[in-house]
């Protein structure tokens, strides 16, 4: 049948894979005194939340190898990203970079653990503990070290139980490398041995980012700016599976093209992460200046926000998103205090989410590190936010001020808005 051919050329596939890593293991030391470098031909990816989804599982599991396939895509090298038995894998046909590739992976958010994993044809146990040595022997040169073996035995008609594999493996561990020990409880080497349709092992779990994979909670509106918080704001929220459009306000000719430039660099650094991102860069100056003439200037920042809001949220509707998404922390400025957070919540219908509302500076900082857009953030191309700042802005505003200000706009305020959404520049960054 069409179903059994199928199966039959992905066990042959795999055959190919067991094959390299077997002639990887066994392979003669080139150079002179070159430590040998093991290469691995398949990763078995570890999930987290996933795996409590009960019969909406397969969903997650599907939207965690389409994020795989798309991070993999620009790698080099050729990879099969599949699901098999409950589990997900990445098997390299032919030569790869492991370094980039590892990275990628890193950048998935779903996935908790990688591990690098030799596949190995079953060929008797007496072959399977000469491999394992050799195993052991290749991955860790300094062998004063601890371990335990960790046997699963998914094919029920393997000669040894899970106890038994563990037992003897382990003597030949001890016995190949006198100066190892046993720890069962701490060890520093944990061998996992998976018996399947083939021999599994790995030691290595590399952490991944955890969360869900992205698209399994909808999509939400990210105000981008040019700063540190907007970005790492947009992370976070994708970390919980949100797929991402953003809005940035631009204000030429008081803000550079360069500083729009910028806003696309944050967003693809962010877009590694959370995939493909839909950019709308929307030309403020105009609403800008005429807040400038016509509003109280203790009040311009709050006021020009809400109409940031409206203008992001009318992109954020017509795309379908369910929220917006802000990288504001209570107290940092005069804008986000607790008095201005609801000020500018008034003018939203849909919810606002603030993953960094606790926050302090530093926290967000060691963030923006770590996903690599705080080098980006600082660049010193100022964004439309910081130029018209008030001297002395309202820290404490009362809506029905700030709404009677606002009546001040009612002549032109409407036309500046369309004029705004339908001159609106798109962005596809990926």
């Amino acid at each position: 049948s069409l179903r059994q051919k199928k199966k039959l050329t992905i066990r042959w596939k795999h055959y190919i894979i067991v094959y390299r890593c077997f002639v990887n293991i066994h392979a003669d030391k080139s150079g002179k005194g070159d430590k040998k470098i093991m290469k691995f031909h398949s990763f078995l990816i570890k999930y987290g939340e996933i795996g409590i989804k009960g019969k909406n599982r397969y969903l997650f599991e599907d939207a965690l190898v389409r994020q795989m396939r798309f991070a993999l895509k620009d790698v080099d090298g050729s990879f099969y990203v599949h699901k098999s038995y409950g589990r997900v894998y990445v098997d390299c046909d032919g030569d790869y970079d492991y370094e980039e590739t590892v990275e990628s992976l890193k950048r998935v958010f779903g996935i908790v653990g990688i591990c690098p994993v030799v596949r190995l044809e079953d060929r008797g146990f007496e072959q399977l503990k000469k491999d394992v040595a050799a195993y052991i022997g290749e991955m860790y040169p300094d062998k004063n070290k601890t371990f335990k073996v960790e046997a699963r035995r998914s094919r029920k008609s393997y000669p040894k139980t899970s106890m038994e594999i563990n037992c003897d493996l382990g003597e030949v561990i001890l016995e190949t490398y006198p100066e190892m020990k046993v720890d069962v409880h701490h060890p520093d080497i944990r061998l996992n041995v998976e018996v399947r349709e083939e021999i599994y092992l790995f030691s290595e779990i590399i952490p991944g980012p955890g969360g869900m994979p992205v698209g399994t909670n909808g999509s939400a509106m990210l105000l981008l700016s040019g700063g540190i918080d907007s970005p790492v704001a947009g992370y976070m929220v994708s970390k919980r599976g949100v797929e991402l459009e953003a809005t940035y306000f631009h204000a030429p000719p008081y803000t550079s093209e360069r500083a729009k430039e910028k806003v696309v660099d944050l967003a693809k650094l962010v877009s590694k992460y959370a995939g493909p991102i839909k950019l709308h860069v929307v030309n403020f100056t105009d609403i800008q200046l005429y807040i400038y003439e016509k509003c109280p200037h203790e009040e311009l920042t709050i006021i020009m926000r809400r109409y940031m809001m409206k203008i992001a949220e009318h992109f954020a509707k017509k795309d379908g998103c369910l929220g917006m998404i802000t990288g504001e922390s209570i107290g940092q400025v005069a804008s986000q205090t607790m008095q201005s957070l609801a000020a500018t919540n008034a003018v939203c219908t849909l919810p606002v989410y603030r993953p960094l509302i606790g926050f302090d500076k530093r926290e967000i900082v060691e963030i923006s590190e770590k996903i690599d857009t705080y080098e980006t953030s600082i660049q010193p191309f100022e964004d439309c936010c910081t130029i018209f700042v008030a001297k002395h802005p309202v820290t404490k505003p009362n809506l029905e001020r700030i709404e009677k200000s606002e009546l001040n706009l009612s002549e032109k305020i409407d036309e500046l808005v369309q004029q705004a959404i339908d001159t609106v520049e798109i962005i596809k960054v990926k």
